[in-house]
């Protein structure tokens, strides 16, 4: 990163994860997107203070130059607009360049998810008999049953459940904590492995995690995300599987037997609404695709 451009960054990111409590992975997009526009910022031997709408815009094209796609784009100009603002708010610029710059128009993809078949053929693979097989139903009972983010999944430590109420808290995004219900199949499946198998994983005391690793630690993303590809493979799911496929399942599965859209958002911890709109998408195409497949004159 070019020095001179270091201490406002710097200063940004430890305000983003103190003070907004952002998690770490996403404190890291943020060092990426920055890093990038202070090498632009410095081959064009601009400082920040001359930085205009204009020299924003010419940087959004030289990544589109360089092959990034419309949704990366937009990220860094959402990164952009945070730093500058921090910039801003804290009296060491007057203006903030990115503030009318248009993000790049996206094409919405559908989320891919799996059908209520394919989740129940996906579920019923892990054994029973081994202490990883009960976390393993454990942890996509659960998954399914919250639709959690995968690092809100493996955060979850036992406390976090009410069983008599049939609500889990979660500590989602910018630390902001979330109630979500949890089904009795899940709570059954949660149950059993705190009964039965956690004790055959636990290795040293005062490790507060639900999920452990043959080790006695945290499970780690990436040993979740190679439990669930066995999983699905076993279960006969072609389509390659991701643990936001599940997430995309349980919000879908909700829309489409009735739930509001509100109560969706709330459970899946979107700040926005029209983050979980994309759902709606989903249902009109697999209206589509019904009355196509079942009308006599489609």
């Amino acid at each position: 990163m070019p020095a001179k451009f270091s201490p406002e960054i710097l200063s940004f990111l430890d305000y983003a994860r103190v003070e907004k409590g952002l998690a770490f992975n996403s404190i890291e997009s943020y060092r990426h997107d920055l890093k990038k526009l202070a090498l632009y910022l410095q081959g064009s031997g601009l400082e920040l203070e001359h930085v205009r709408h204009e020299n924003i815009r010419k940087f959004l094209e030289s990544l589109y130059h360089q092959g990034l796609s419309a949704r990366s784009a937009a990220r860094h100009l959402a990164a952009l607009r945070h730093f500058f603002q921090f910039l801003v708010k804290e009296g060491k610029l007057a203006v903030d360049p990115a503030r009318d710059v248009e993000a790049p128009r996206l094409d919405h993809s559908l989320p891919k998810y799996l059908s209520s078949q394919e989740v129940d053929a996906l579920l019923a693979q892990p054994e029973s008999a081994s202490p990883a097989g009960l976390r393993d139903r454990a942890m996509l009972e659960l998954l399914y049953a919250t639709g959690m983010r995968v690092s809100e999944l493996l955060s979850v430590r036992w406390e976090d459940f009410e069983p008599n109420l049939g609500v889990l808290r979660c500590l989602g995004k910018g630390r902001k904590e979330r109630l979500i219900p949890v089904g009795r199949s899940a709570l059954k499946a949660v149950e059993t492995y705190l009964r039965q198998g956690r004790s055959g994983l636990v290795k040293k005391p005062g490790v507060s995690f639900l999920f452990l690793n043959a080790r006695g630690g945290a499970l780690s993303r990436v040993g979740f995300w190679k439990i669930l590809k066995a999983y699905g493979q076993k279960a006969g799911i072609h389509t390659p599987l991701t643990p936001h496929m599940i997430r995309h399942s349980f919000a879908t599965h909700l829309l489409e037997r009735g739930a509001d859209l509100r109560s969706i958002q709330t459970m899946l911890g979107h700040s926005d609404i029209s983050t979980t709109q994309i759902y709606t998408h989903v249902l009109k195409e697999r209206l589509r695709q019904v009355y196509q497949s079942h009308h006599p004159r489609a």
